[in-house]
């Protein structure tokens, strides 16, 4: 529909699939997936309704280097990536841009539910007008040269009007269902890929508040930070309540788990803060920050302070690990404009 829309607005368009897998039978297959031998199928068809040029691009070493590797040692250094955000930032948007640029192309054009704003030169991204499926949180690592290189036809309408406007035009791909899974995980099973890659590291679960050892693990990298399910505890809390991941040290292989209460978080401390539009923060700023894809926002004071970028929330925010991406927006009209990002590195309480 991005490519739809982007010929009804007069552009030239060229229709591109990545392939990012050497062996692209070991992706994801069904409807549920992204960027499998299925969906360019469903592109080229696309592409021949709309009446444009198609055409493959292989960019699965670059893929596997960038992000699946990268996925691969943040879980074993003990923290908690976003795949999405890393193939935004290094495929999307500058492997593929790059590559777009070089060959005389404008822009890149995706679906992405973001928005794009510009005013005197200055390029604002913004929440999607359908803040349910808003993305604008895996793009925040980009930089102000890439987003003016950047299209996202889509981020001004809500999803059940593509749909009905897919539908409209025949494309096939109008009732397919979202994509929510990495593709590069076939079937979906996250802890038993990276021990397939990592090999098993034993350790011991321990209580946090006693330093009682409650279990043995097979890796940390099996764990996240505010896990409740498959901890494997041998010994149950002595009041009967979940225990839920606390931390990871991937050295010492701990892994340590307390109460819900425990997993609050009124501090972050993040690094390689990101600028969206091209200006840093100065100052203390309110704003509202987001840890998380969908969901997990609240209101707060950020600042940077000797390169780092230090978030205060005004409430608290649970299950904040390592390695996710903090998210700030601006706290009045309506909360909607990026003002930057930058990678979570640690939390306090």
């Amino acid at each position: 529909m991005a490519a739809a829309r982007a010929v009804a607005a007069g552009h030239d368009v060229v229709g591109v699939h990545l392939a990012l897998s050497a062996r692209p039978g070991t992706l994801r297959t069904g409807a549920r997936g992204c960027c499998t031998v299925e969906d360019a199928h469903d592109a080229r068809r696309v592409a021949d309704i709309l009446g444009i040029p198609f055409y493959v691009w292989d960019f699965a070493e670059r893929f596997t280097e960038d992000v699946v590797e990268d996925f691969v040692a943040e879980y074993a250094a003990g923290r908690t990536p976003n795949p999405c955000l890393r193939c935004n930032e290094r495929i999307k948007f500058a492997a593929l841009l790059d590559k777009s640029v070089a060959l005389g192309f404008d822009a890149v054009c995706t679906g992405h539910y973001a928005r794009l704003s510009q005013a005197g030169g200055r390029v604002t991204l913004r929440r999607s007008a359908d803040h349910g499926k808003d993305q604008s949180y895996v793009l925040a690592s980009l930089i102000p040269d890439q987003l003016r290189h950047a299209m996202f036809p889509l981020g001004g309408s809500v999803k059940g009007d593509v749909r009905a406007e897919a539908a409209e035009l025949g494309l096939a791909v109008a009732e397919k269902p979202d994509s929510h899974d990495i593709c590069f995980i076939p079937d979906g099973d996250t802890r038993a890929f990276l021990t397939r890659r990592l090999g098993e590291r034993p350790g011991e679960l321990v209580d946090d508040e006693t330093g009682a050892v409650l279990g043995a693990h097979a890796g940390v990298h099996g764990f996240t930070v505010g896990q409740r399910h498959g901890l494997g505890l041998r010994v149950p809390a002595a009041d009967g309540r979940p225990r839920y991941v606390l931390s990871l040290e991937p050295v010492s292989g701990s892994v340590r788990v307390g109460s819900a209460e425990k997993l609050a978080v009124r501090e972050i401390v993040a690094r390689r803060p990101v600028w969206p539009s091209g200006t840093p923060l100065a100052g203390e700023n309110r704003c509202v920050a987001q840890v998380r894809a969908h969901g997990g926002t609240a209101a707060a004071r950020a600042s940077v302070v000797d390169g780092e970028l230090v978030v205060r929330l005004d409430g608290e925010l649970r299950g904040v690990a390592p390695g996710q991406a903090v998210v700030l927006y601006n706290e009045d009209l309506g909360g909607d404009v990026v003002l930057g990002s930058a990678t979570i590195a640690l939390t306090r309480s």
